[in-house]
């Protein structure tokens, strides 16, 4: 066998076996509730997923229509989505994905009315914060975690009062390593807003999705980039983990 071919198979086998360990790794992180498929999605329930590019993934924003595949991307809101109304079709879910590129706290909170609270969720999950981060890294925005959490609280709060009884859902924002647009001076600043994030999860006694505890793990099966080409948004593979690990933490 040629050294090519050798190193070719390699390859291959290296990618199999990541994609195959994805199960695994969500396992050794997440640990799935008892009992909570009944309770968080209940029959006719309405589920929406908000958030920044990550939970955007390149949806459809002229027809932003529930159960849709083109309304959803092609990120972990898709995946997950699509495994919901797979396994539940008798609870009949509706589910949309309002996630937008970009944004911040502060931008979802400016937006809430038309994309949060007049679809009436029972059920929210949330991801942001990397933008708050990265955009205060690259001089396009002057906000701190304090604004970061304070604002994260006051939109909260908000929903809860608008919609009493909703179940939320908050997602750890997360990093990559060694990736096109993360190094190490990201861990620290990216700790705070991660613990500020996990601060407001417990106050509110929302589910939490542990992302980075996920993606630290999964660098020990393949590189970084595997996962994530800039650090921050996934890849197949990626959007695949984060989905994983979203349906464990839900009891999905």
């Amino acid at each position: 066998m040629s050294i090519s071919r050798r190193n070719f198979l390699y390859k291959s086998s290296a990618g199999v076996v990541a994609a195959a360990s994805i199960s695994g790794i969500v396992s050794a992180c997440v640990t799935q509730p008892e009992n909570k498929k009944q309770a968080v999605f209940a029959k006719d329930s309405t589920i929406l997923f908000q958030g920044d590019s990550i939970t955007d993934a390149g949806r459809d924003k002229q027809k932003e229509v529930a159960n849709r595949s083109w309304s959803f991307g092609n990120g972990y809101a898709l995946l997950a989505a699509s495994h919901l109304l797979n396994v539940f079709p008798e609870q009949q879910l509706t589910i949309f994905n309002r996630g937008i590129s970009g944004n911040k706290v502060f931008q979802l909170a400016d937006r809430w009315e038309k994309d949060c609270l007049q679809l009436k969720p029972d059920v929210l999950s949330i991801l942001i914060g990397v933008n708050d981060y990265w955009h205060k890294r690259n001089g396009n925005y002057d906000g701190t975690v304090e604004i970061y959490e304070n604002d994260y609280r006051a939109l909260l709060k908000r929903t809860q009062e608008a919609l009493p009884g909703i179940k939320l859902i908050l997602c750890e924002p997360f990093y990559v390593l060694e990736t096109r647009a993360v190094d190490n001076t990201w861990i620290e600043p990216m700790k705070e807003y991660q613990a500020a994030a996990k601060r407001i999860s417990e106050e509110f006694e929302t589910i939490w999705v542990p992302f980075q505890k996920v993606f630290d793990e999964a660098v020990n099966h393949a590189p970084g980039t595997y996962w994530t080409p800039d650090g921050v948004h996934p890849s197949m593979a990626g959007a695949q983990l984060m989905a994983e690990a979203w349906l464990k933490a839900v009891g999905a």
